[in-house]
C-alpha cells in the first residue's frame, strides 16, 4: 500500500509540474511579449503535431520520419552494445587488455559525438552510415564503462571459488562475471540509449535527408516554429519511452536479484 501511495503521489506531482509548465508557456505566448511566429501556443503546436501525423512534410509524415530515425538509432545502439559490453567485461577481467585499451578509450570517449559529424559526412555523406557512426560514438562509452565497473565489483569469493574448482576463463566470464554485472550493464544501457538518441538527432540536423532531425531543419527553413517544436516533442516522447523500457528492465532484474523490495 505505501508503494502505491508513493506512485500515485509521483504521478500527481508529475501532472502538476506539466500543468505549470504548459500554463507558463501559454501565458507567455498570449502575453504578446514574444511573437507568435517564434513562440506559438501549446494548442497551436498540438494541432500541428496532429497534422504531421497524417500529412507529409519534408517528404514523409512524422511517424515515417520517426521510423527512419529509430532505424538508425537501433543500428548504432545495438552495435555499441554488442561491442562495448564484451569489451568492458574483458577489460575488467584481463588486466593486460585494460592497460592496452584504456589510454586509447579514455582519449576517444571525451570527443563529443557531434564532433564526429564532419568526419562521418566525409566518409558516408548523407547515407545511413554517417548517423550510425555518430550514434555509436555517443552510445559506446557508457556500455564499456558500466560493463567494466560491473566486472570489477563482482564478489571476489565467487571468482576464487571458480578458480579453485579449475573453471576455465571463458566459463568464469559467461557464468559468473556476466550475470553478476547485469545490473551495472543495464544502467549503462540507459545512459547509452539517452546519449545515442541525442547524438542521432544532432547528426540528422546535419547529415541526413530523412528523420525527425531533418524534419526540424526543414521546419526551420520554412520558418515553421510549430513544426520544429512538434519534432522536439516527438524526440522527447521517444526518448522517454526508451528510458522507461530500460528502467523497467533494470527494476525487474534488481527485484530478481533481491536488490529491490
Amino acid at each position: 500500500m505505501p508503494k502505491r501511495i508513493d506512485f500515485m503521489r509521483s504521478v500527481l506531482l508529475g501532472f502538476l509540474g506539466l500543468a505549470l509548465f504548459l500554463g507558463l508557456w501559454h501565458g507567455l505566448s498570449a502575453s504578446g511579449m514574444v511573437s507568435p511566429l517564434f513562440l506559438p501556443s501549446p494548442v497551436e503546436v498540438l494541432e500541428r503535431f496532429s497534422t504531421l501525423l497524417e500529412r507529409r512534410f519534408a517528404g514523409a509524415t512524422l511517424p515515417a520520419h520517426l521510423a527512419a530515425s529509430f532505424e538508425r538509432f537501433a543500428y548504432g545502439f545495438i552495435l555499441a552494445a554488442a561491442i562495448g559490453i564484451p569489451l568492458g567485461l574483458l577489460m575488467g577481467w584481463f588486466q593486460i587488455l585494460d592497460e592496452i585499451v584504456s589510454p586509447i578509450f579514455d582519449g576517444l570517449r571525451f570527443i563529443a559525438p557531434i564532433a564526429w559529424v564532419p568526419f562521418a559526412a566525409l566518409w558516408f555523406g548523407t547515407g545511413i552510415g554517417g548517423p550510425i557512426m555518430i550514434i555509436f560514438a555517443g552510445a559506446f562509452p557508457p556500455c564499456v564503462i558500466n560493463a567494466y565497473r560491473g566486472a570489477k565489483f563482482v564478489d571476489p569469493r565467487l571468482i576464487e571459488a571458480a578458480r579453485m574448482l579449475g573453471t576455465p576463463n571463458h566459463r568464469v566470464i559467461t557464468e559468473i562475471l556476466l550475470p553478476a554485472s547485469v545490473p551495472s550493464i543495464i544502467s549503462g544501457l540507459r545512459v547509452s540509449a539517452g546519449l545515442g538518441w541525442q547524438s542521432l538527432v544532432g547528426a540528422e540536423l546535419i547529415v541526413a535527408s530523412t528523420g525527425v532531425g531533418y524534419l526540424m531543419v526543414m521546419g526551420q527553413a520554412n520558418v515553421s516554429t510549430t513544426t520544429v517544436m512538434s519534432g522536439m516533442i516527438a524526440i522527447g516522447l521517444v526518448g522517454l519511452a526508451l528510458d522507461t523500457a530500460l528502467r523497467f528492465a533494470e527494476r525487474m532484474i534488481q527485484r530478481r536479484r533481491g536488490l529491490e523490495v
